[in-house]
Formats: C-alpha cells, sequence, structure tokens
C-alpha cells in the first residue's frame, strides 16, 4: 500500500482571516446573510460556501473537515462532538426500520451496546460474526443488509480486518462497508482499500492529548450532504456538534500525526518484541506470530508502522489488576481507558472498555478476564521503560 496521508494534510493551505498561519476561530453559532434569497438557499442545501447556523456547519469545523478528507482521501467529511457520534449518525443515516447489519463481534464495547441493545428497539437486525472469517461475512448477508460494520484493527483482540475483500462482499450484495480506523490513522488509508465510510474517534490518536472528545465521519460529498440536510440529516437533526475552539486544536494536533504514529509505533514493536521473548502471551500485529501479520503488512502504509496498541494476556483478572497497579506505581503510565495518549495507558479490557459485552461473547471471542490492552505512550527511552515494565511482572 503506497499512500502518504501526511502530506495530503501538508498540501492544504488554510489561513486565517487576516493572514494569520493558523485558520481563524469562529465563535458565533449563527452567520449573517445579505439578503434573505441566500438564506433560502443555504437552508435548501444549494448555497456552497455559506454557514447558516454552527449545528450545521461552522468555518472552524469546515477547516478540520477538509483536513480530514484530505489525510483519508474522500470527497468530503463531517466533525462530530464523539466517535460515538460519528458511529450512531452514520449507521443511522444508512438503515432503516426493517434493515440489517453485519458487524464484527470483536468491536468497542459502546460500539457494541448500541448494536446489540439500542439498535433492535428500532427494528433494525445486527448480526455479529468473526470479521477474520470471510465466510461467515458472505453467509450473514441478508437481501436487506446495508452496512458492514468493522475496525481496521478490532478493540481489543487487534484483529486486522481484510478491507479489499470485505469491500467486495458489500458491493456484491449491495450494502456500504464503514470503518472505523480509530486505532490505525495514516497506517492504514480504508477509503482507499474500499471503504465507504471511515469514522474515528479523534479524542484518541488524531488528537494525542486527552484534552476532549470528537469524532469524525469521512466519506462522499453526496452521503455528508445528506447527513447534514435540515430536512433528514442524521446529524443535524441529532445535533452532535464540536465546539469550534476544540475543532481548531484538533486541526493544529493532526499536523503532528504523523510523528506521533511512527514513534507509537516504534515503541509498541520494540516491547512486543521484547515481551514474546519473555514469554508472554500477547497480541501485536507487528510480529511474525500474529496471524493477520501479513495482511496487515500489506495494507499498510508502510512508514507509519504497525501501530501503538497491544495486549497482553495475564491470564485473570487479579493478576492484570495486580501488575497495572505495580506499573502505575512505578511511573510507566496510567490506569486508565482510552488510547492514543502521550503518556502509556491500560486497562483489564473485558472489565472496562469491554465491559458492555457479556462474559459469555466475551469468552466465546476469546477475550480472556486477564487481557490487559496497552496504548503504547511516545517514550524517548523505551528501553528504560522495558526495564521497569520487566521489574513489575
Amino acid at each position: 500500500m503506497a499512500s502518504d496521508p501526511a502530506k495530503r494534510i501538508y498540501d492544504i493551505q488554510q489561513f486565517g482571516e487576516f493572514g494569520g498561519v493558523n485558520p481563524s476561530i469562529t465563535d458565533s453559532s449563527t452567520y449573517t446573510f445579505l439578503e434573505g434569497e441566500t438564506m433560502e438557499e443555504t437552508f435548501l442545501g444549494h448555497m456552497e460556501g455559506c454557514f447558516l447556523y454552527s449545528r450545521h456547519w461552522n468555518p472552524s469545523n469546515k477547516f478540520l473537515a477538509d483536513a480530514l478528507a484530505a489525510m483519508e482521501k474522500t470527497e468530503s467529511a463531517w466533525i462530530t462532538s464523539s466517535g460515538m457520534a460519528a458511529i450512531t449518525c452514520s449507521l443511522l443515516q444508512l438503515c432503516h426500520s426493517g434493515d440489517h447489519i453485519v458487524t464484527s463481534v470483536t468491536t468497542y464495547g459502546g460500539t457494541y451496546a448500541f448494536l446489540k441493545n439500542w439498535l433492535p428497539k428500532y427494528n433494525i437486525e445486527v448480526s455479529f460474526v468473526d470479521i477474520t472469517n470471510l465466510d461467515q461475512v458472505r453467509n450473514a448477508m441478508q437481501p436487506n443488509t446495508k452496512v458492514i460494520y468493522t475496525e481496521s484493527v478490532t478493540n481489543p483482540l487487534l484483529q486486522v480486518s481484510d478491507i479489499p475483500e470485505l469491500a467486495k462482499i458489500a458491493q456484491e450484495n449491495g450494502a456500504k462497508l464503514m470503518v472505523d480506523n480509530t486505532f490505525t490513522p495514516m497506517i492504514f488509508s480504508p477509503a482507499e482499500l474500499g471503504a465507504d465510510l471511515v469514522v474515528y474517534s479523534m479524542t484518541k490518536f488524531i488528537n494525542g492529548k486527552n484534552d476532549c472528545v470528537a469524532g469524525a465521519i469521512c466519506g462522499s460529498k453526496a452521503f455528508i450532504n445528506n447527513l447534514s440536510n435540515v430536512n433528514d440529516g442524521t446529524a443535524m437533526l441529532l445535533g452532535p456538534v464540536l465546539d469550534p475552539l476544540r475543532s481548531s486544536s484538533i486541526l493544529k494536533n493532526l499536523h503532528t500525526l504523523h510523528l506521533r504514529m511512527k514513534q507509537h509505533s516504534l515503541n509498541a514493536l520494540f516491547l512486543a518484541r521484547k515481551f514474546e521473548a519473555l514469554g508472554l502471551a500477547l497480541k501485536y500485529p507487528g510480529l511474525k506470530s500474529h496471524p493477520q501479520h501479513d495482511l496487515h503488512t500489506q495494507l499498510m502504509n508502510s512508514e507509519f508502522g504497525y501501530g501503538g496498541m497491544l495486549a497482553i494476556d495475564f491470564g485473570t483478572e487479579k493478576n492484570a489488576n495486580q501488575i497495572m497497579f505495580k506499573m502505575q506505581q512505578a511511573n510507566i503510565g496510567y490506569l486508565a481507558v482510552s488510547l492514543g495518549y502521550f503518556r502509556t495507558l491500560f486497562s483489564c479490557s473485558g472489565h472496562s472498555t469491554s465491559s458492555e459485552i457479556p462474559a459469555e461473547v466475551q469468552k466465546e471471542m476469546g477475550l480472556s478476564d486477564g487481557l490487559v490492552r496497552l496504548s503504547v505512550g511516545l517514550d524517548n527511552n523505551i528501553e528504560e521503560v522495558y526495564e521497569r515494565i520487566k521489574s513489575c511482572l
């Protein structure tokens, strides 16, 4: 895979109102029109370049959306107030009562809860499959299937989705492929691999500071226009708008994402190799022992590495909690949910970010009671960090 998302962001020229090197931040909730006819045309969606109301569009969110669309090589993008808002708005825009979704059983707990517990209330059926088993995906497709939903690298088991093959299955069945790329921004370019929609929790790697919650939807111009339509656009009517100040901050951080992803990946690969040599049971796509290592290597933009996420199985929740406590005491990082931070974060997935998934389903999908998910930080001396981790094991 040869793609340069960092260059595409760099090539965008976005100036402030008075020639500032950073785009100006708007703090207006509503915008003026010189003529009444222009306002009416904007309401009808016929007017390009005009801003109506910040829940619809505002200049700061548009700057960030344009940058994300460039990064993903999609026609357009939409900014939301959380990653879950990006996921839910997209699925609700694509699906109606009586429709069907095929999804990976291994997915973020909040997404699982929405798919399993919330959508059935509106008569939207969901089939959960092993996303790495393409025959299971094919067999789950129905005449009313509208979406195949997956994560590029699944949370927390780090399975790699075969996006080109999933795209073929979706296309053959008249469905859309929607990919959450939160774990692997710049590493994977799902739209170039065949995905129709790419969603993000920008809270994580894209922003990288854990100082805000935000999401993004990248797709065709037609889809984003429908999503923001004042009459029936899901995002417009549900209203998950991001504050312009936060949007502007994320845009600045986006320009260092390529550097950060390289360092996250370097550090995670170093630790993964060391842990494997110790005989620990772990999952990391950069290791040849990973079942989808070759697939990841084939699909990735290689200069950005295999990502900053790894998972170690310590067998039991008790063992996991003891080791995480020791690691926090040793100042290796923080026992906390979320990921993509400049410090290492760790949590026991089955009892935190995947706790919405019933225990019996966790067992069926191979999520151990003692699986610890590590979001590896940007430490400059990863060798010294490893020695501290080793002393906690």
